[in-house]
């Protein structure tokens, strides 16, 4: 059956809106358009994500990209079948903007509307183009906000197997990018720095590795860093770190990083005895990280499946895709449904 799905996105610092298209079930659908209106350049000079100055752009950029994805798609608002917004978790009051942009089309158009978990969206992301569709395989959500292992049974089943107990990874990429005074976001510009430095340099610990569970810690990294930059740095002042220093301690940080999540990655595939493997989230666009995932999974005879980058940061197509699927198996949304800034991907207690 044909449908045509508009996500919006606006959980954080991006605006985003997309039209997908599925003309067949069982095939891949296509994205006809894939909008982002990023906020960096703005929340980057407070060092951070700024809620009140996030809505406010929202509100004043999504007439536009809805324009713009309508017209890039070919579409008009009384072509789409279902509508869906990002409801949580996230910024309120970010939320709301999409969330109830959603809600007043499918009013008008008298179409269906989902409410998408962000969570699901990103974890559902790296089968947007997928041959097969969705299948069951383990899930490694690494963003600013989570860090989640996740058994994926089918669309709406989902069991948490382990999480980040404090900073999740985009978050202690963040942080200590922070501590550095690297341009925010800081995930991206220590990946740059890295692949120029030695990753062994400073032995750097690798909270939780060796305990049995799938949870994660990067507290205690962020806080060896803290202790270690005075010792480097007597003048307090990152920027009198000599260059190669510099890029030398960040290797470390990401190579501590990435053995965490790689050997708990490795420990769910045998936990779970899934054969393929699914990450996504903001910090699936590390590069030493994609090419050490792969090389593992590979060893382990497991299907490595990626999101293309445009779908790894925050988007509407992720939405799209995971409201597709939700409207396919009937789980549609009342327009009364709330937003929720700690909604989790399902209510259950042993599920994420």
């Amino acid at each position: 059956m044909k449908t045509l799905v508009l996500g919006i996105e606006s959980s954080c610092d991006e605006t985003a809106v997309a039209l997908l298209l599925s003309e067949k079930e069982g095939e891949a659908p296509r994205l006809l358009s894939s909008i982002i209106s990023s906020q960096i350049p703005l929340h980057r000079l407070h060092g951070g994500v700024v809620p009140e100055l996030a809505s406010r752009n929202h509100s004043a950029n999504l007439p536009a990209l809805l324009r713009e994805s309508l017209d890039k798609a070919g579409c008009t608002v009384a072509d789409v079948d279902v509508f869906a917004a990002t409801a949580g978790p996230g910024l309120v009051a970010a939320l709301l903007v999409g969330n109830t942009t959603g809600k007043a089309l499918a009013l008008a158009a008298g179409k269906p509307f989902v409410a998408v978990n962000h969570l699901e969206g990103h974890l559902l992301s790296p089968f947007v183009a997928h041959p097969a569709g969705l299948v069951p395989h383990l899930g490694l959500l690494a963003s600013g906000g989570h860090t989640l292992f996740v058994d994926v049974r089918c669309i709406g089943d989902y069991r948490l197997l382990g999480r980040s107990l404090d900073d999740a990874a985009g978050e202690a990429f963040d942080k200590v990018g922070k501590m550095l005074d690297l341009p925010y976001p800081g995930g991206p510009e220590i990946d740059k720095r890295a692949a120029l430095g030695d990753p062994a340099a400073f032995d750097l610990p690798r909270p939780m590795l060796h305990e049995p569970h799938l949870n994660v810690s990067f507290s205690g990294l962020k806080t060896a860093v803290l202790y270690l930059l005075p010792k480097l740095c007597p003048s307090g002042n990152p920027h009198d770190l000599p260059e190669q220093m510099l890029n030398d301690l960040c290797a470390s940080v990401q190579q501590a990083i990435i053995d965490v999540l790689i050997g708990k990655a490795m420990r769910a595939i045998r936990q779970t005895k899934h054969r393929t493997l699914a990450i996504s989230g903001g910090v699936s666009c590390n590069a030493a990280l994609r090419t050490r995932l792969a090389d593992a999974c590979e060893k382990n005879g497991v299907e490595f499946i990626l999101p293309p980058n445009s779908l790894t940061t925050d988007n509407a197509a992720m939405i799209a895709f995971a409201a597709l699927l939700k409207a396919r198996a009937g789980q549609t949304s009342p327009l009364d449904t709330p937003v929720d800034p700690n909604l989790r991907l399902a209510d259950a207690e042993n599920r994420a």
